[in-house]
């Protein structure tokens, strides 16, 4: 189930009072939270969250009331791709002045568990055992509770304080692919296209549709993938395209705005993730 769409500042944007952001303070379009998913094991009546985002209040909130409280509040497992504002600082909400949680299993790769370990407010969850981490080993599958696995590989992007990883989680029925934050396609060891044919789903950085979004900043410093540049790729395998959902879009992006764009793209057969969708 997806629980949040946009980029880690969320949308509409702090400051921002362009027609992107316009349209929800109109009342045309609906506010959104940064990118999170719920996966689901209905039959052992396990959760895990993918990313704890800055809004991770309202997102469990969100999640209880669309599954009708039919999993417990707090997830078995939270799964953290990186140490960008909008993917780990939900974090903070499990610690003592808040939820005051405990164990609940963080997974991650190692430099993001040293980073969580090693400076505050993060380390007095470790310390306080709010949270427990896992740390994993990349390109290698770990099994978790219940009867999913999870294999964790990086992906190029700005680490300044740990590596970015991407995820591969399901069973042996379905398996879906998470990568909300990437640099350019062209710069991955592994061509995407090979781990498209491992997955049933695949959720993709689609932060920017074109590289005019911010007139102000150089986007050489933000190398998202384009949404077309995505498309391309598969120009030589149009059957993976139907795999493919769109996430983590900035609030400049057409397609968390604008109707008429995401009608476009979605008639490309790509698909343009909403939140309560499930897959």
């Amino acid at each position: 189930m997806v629980l949040g769409i946009a980029q880690d500042a969320g949308y509409p944007q702090i400051g921002c009072s362009k027609i992107c952001c316009a349209q929800v303070k109109e009342g045309k379009q609906a506010a959104a939270f940064p990118v999170s998913w719920a996966v689901m094991d209905s039959a052992t009546h396990q959760w895990y969250l993918i990313e704890a985002s800055p809004n991770i209040k309202e997102q469990l909130d969100y999640f209880q009331k669309a599954t009708g409280n039919f999993f417990n509040y707090y997830p078995d497992g939270i799964f953290l791709t990186h140490a960008h504002m909008g993917h780990y600082t939900g974090l903070m909400q499990l610690g003592r002045e808040a939820a005051n949680t405990k164990d609940i299993p963080v997974y991650c790769l190692p430099k993001m568990a040293q980073f969580l370990r090693n400076n505050g407010p993060w380390s007095q969850l470790v310390q306080l055992n709010n949270i427990k981490i896992q740390t994993l080993t990349a390109d290698s599958s770990t099994q978790i509770k219940s009867n999913l696995t999870a294999t964790a590989f990086t992906v190029p992007h700005r680490d300044e304080y740990s590596e970015t990883a991407a995820f591969i989680i399901g069973n042996s029925n379905k398996k879906y692919l998470f990568v909300p934050d990437t640099d350019k396609w062209s710069l991955w060891k592994t061509p995407l296209v090979s781990y498209l044919k491992q997955v049933n789903i695949a959720f993709l950085d689609a932060t920017f549709l074109s590289s005019t979004e911010l007139p102000n900043r150089n986007i050489n410093e933000i190398p998202h993938p384009l949404v077309p540049e995505t498309i391309g790729l598969l120009q030589q395998e149009p059957s993976l395209k139907t795999k493919i959902v769109l996430i983590h879009f900035n609030h400049t992006n057409p397609l968390i705005w604008n109707e008429e764009q995401r009608k476009k793209y979605s008639s490309k057969y790509v698909g343009i993730a909403s939140v309560g969708a499930v897959y």
